[in-house]
């Protein structure tokens, strides 16, 4: 933010600095110079928690934003256990291996956000990318084997694989000039869901053969927000959410289609999951309750019968359901009994904040 005073204010990690800024010719001029230590930083967005008016800096310190914790939920909403510790650096975005052994998920760690690896039983995580971009949104292959994640460490966000052993280089998988992310693979490891941001129809979703020519192809590319899409276990369907009706509501097609279009939801819902078994679709509603739909598939295989839906329980997931996120804070066990769940955790008072009196710095 830029003070009254004249000054560019911004955060490097924990450090605030100032750099002289002219108001009239929008340049500026001089070296950054420290203003405060301990700036908190929240993990998830990066943004610094400080403000200034005319000779008074506010900013506050320790760490910004809630703790997060992943933790196992039976479909009561009964905790039966939890990964790891709370977590202070912007937990984010939550994918198991199929084998259930291995978390992947996003961290800001001193600024930097990288995707880490977590060992279901010992807790603790491992970071898997290096670079100094942003690298999020990490994705499992069926198999395990590889993790795609997308990273700005070129023009825009582009989708990179690496060996989930971590052995070998970050290898470009996809690039475009638009920003994308990966949603889901289908079981069979051939076809990969990514999310991309067009200029004109905004959020849309792209599948990426993973053989051949690997030449992406639109599955939806409407002017409505689709995001979140899931494959179906025999990957004949893909479940997403969709603001076409005004609001996120979840949808399933066909796949690769054409076929006809079955909401799922009734009321608002985001943040799509298959159970593995085909047979039930989970969400989170817009007023944060995990949600269960009994599917269910016609004898021709070209229409789905829905049962009706079940609050299973409240969530209290970070950004809430529709977040900036744009990516499911939850998994699903195998026998789609269980759910790990990244949990917002109440850690009592909010850090403190400091006050500047009289700021006339000399840098």
């Amino acid at each position: 933010m830029v003070s009254p005073s004249g000054f560019l204010l911004f955060a490097r990690q924990t450090t605030l600095f100032a750099q002289t800024f002219d108001f009239q010719r929008q340049e500026l001029s001089g070296n950054p110079f420290p203003v405060a230590e301990q700036a908190a930083v929240n993990a998830a967005t990066n943004a610094a928690g400080f403000s200034a008016i005319s000779g008074i800096v506010a900013y506050r310190t320790g760490a910004a934003g809630a703790a997060r914790q992943l933790t196992w939920l039976d479909r009561s909403g009964k905790s039966v256990g939890a990964i790891g510790a709370s977590d202070t650096a912007g937990l984010n975005g939550v994918e198991l291996t199929p084998d259930g052994k291995r978390v992947a998920v996003g961290r800001t760690v001193n600024g930097n956000p990288d995707v880490w690896l977590i060992d279901a039983a010992r807790g603790v995580p491992t970071r898997f990318t290096f670079d100094a971009a942003n690298d999020a949104q990490p994705l499992w292959s069926p198999d395990g084997s590889h993790v795609v994640f997308q990273s700005n460490r070129k023009s825009g966000f582009n989708l990179y694989w690496k060996l989930s052993s971590g052995a070998g280089a970050d290898e470009l998988l996809l690039e475009s000039d638009q920003v994308k992310a990966p949603a889901d693979w289908s079981s069979d490891g051939r076809f990969l869901l990514f999310r991309s941001i067009d200029p004109q129809t905004g959020f849309d979703l792209w599948v990426l053969p993973v053989f051949g020519d690997k030449k992406p192809f639109p599955f939806l590319k409407t002017p409505f927000e689709e995001r979140n899409g899931q494959f179906s276990a025999d990957g004949k369907w893909i479940a997403y959410q969709s603001n076409e009706s005004g609001r996120f509501e979840i949808y399933v097609q066909p796949f690769p289609g054409p076929g006809g279009k079955f909401q799922i939801s009734s009321n608002g819902g985001a943040q799509p999951r298959w159970n593995k078994n085909g047979k039930e679709i989970f969400y989170v509603s817009l007023d944060s309750k995990m949600m269960a739909v009994p599917v269910k598939l016609t004898a021709d295989g070209q229409s789905i019968e829905t049962g009706t839906g079940a609050t299973l329980f409240p969530v209290r997931i970070p950004g809430g359901p529709v977040s900036a996120f744009n990516k499911q804070q939850y998994a699903v066990s195998s026998d789609g009994q269980r759910f790990l769940v990244n949990l917002t955790v109440d850690n009592g008072a909010a850090s403190p904040i400091t006050l500047i009196y009289n700021w006339k710095p000399k840098p």
